[in-house]
């Protein structure tokens, strides 16, 4: 009976923190990266700058963090910027592991790149939390930190009625922990050990 009230008190408790996480979003990258950094993390950037051309889908790797970017037509890079290949159409990135921050220069651009003033910027996670904001240049900025499930995916979109918009970016952010190495963790499990044995 002991045994199934302990099961049952930390499956509430698991539950009730899975419940009470929360999704912040930024518009302001210092205060994206004051909140990160205050978390223990450090930021990682994925600046594009080693893509060109065409893509049907991209990957790439920054920080400890895998990334896969695709969406409908493909994708286009150049000179360290990423959009999708046709307009008024949304992009999705996955992130493995899931991130617990992540952000971007997030902005609508014509097909030359040049930015589109006053674009609809539409960013959504995989739980449903958004951002809905407008947009004008390649310094505007979009963030999320979560203080429970990690982020899994990201959306983003950018519209103007009338107007052809390429949703595009020019950095992409992370908030990445450091994982102690093996090494590091097997001296502290050992001298766990020891120190226990002297007792």
């Amino acid at each position: 009976m002991k045994m199934s009230l302990l099961g049952s008190a930390i499956f509430c408790g698991t539950i009730t923190s899975a419940v009470s996480a929360a999704v912040t979003s930024y518009s302001d990258f210092s205060f994206w990266t004051e909140d990160v950094v205050a978390s223990g993390s450090s930021v990682a950037t994925e600046t594009f700058n080693s893509y060109n051309g065409f893509y049907p889908t991209m990957t790439g790797s920054t920080g400890g963090i895998h990334w896969t970017a695709d969406a409908s037509n493909g994708l286009y890079c150049d000179s360290g910027l990423f959009s999708t290949n046709n307009p008024n159409l949304a992009a999705t990135f996955t992130f493995a592991p899931g991130v617990q921050a992540v952000g971007g220069n997030i902005f609508g651009t014509a097909v030359d790149f040049s930015s589109i003033s006053n674009a609809k910027i539409k960013v959504t996670l995989a739980d449903g939390s958004a951002y809905v904001g407008y947009s004008s240049s390649a310094a505007d900025f979009v963030g999320f930190v979560s203080d429970g499930v990690a982020i899994s995916s990201m959306s983003i979109l950018a519209t103007k009625p009338g107007v052809d918009v390429y949703v595009s970016a020019d950095n992409l952010y992370f908030g990445v922990t450091a994982v102690p190495a093996p090494g590091a963790i097997a001296l502290v499990g050992l001298a766990g050990l020891v120190s226990r044995r002297r007792r």
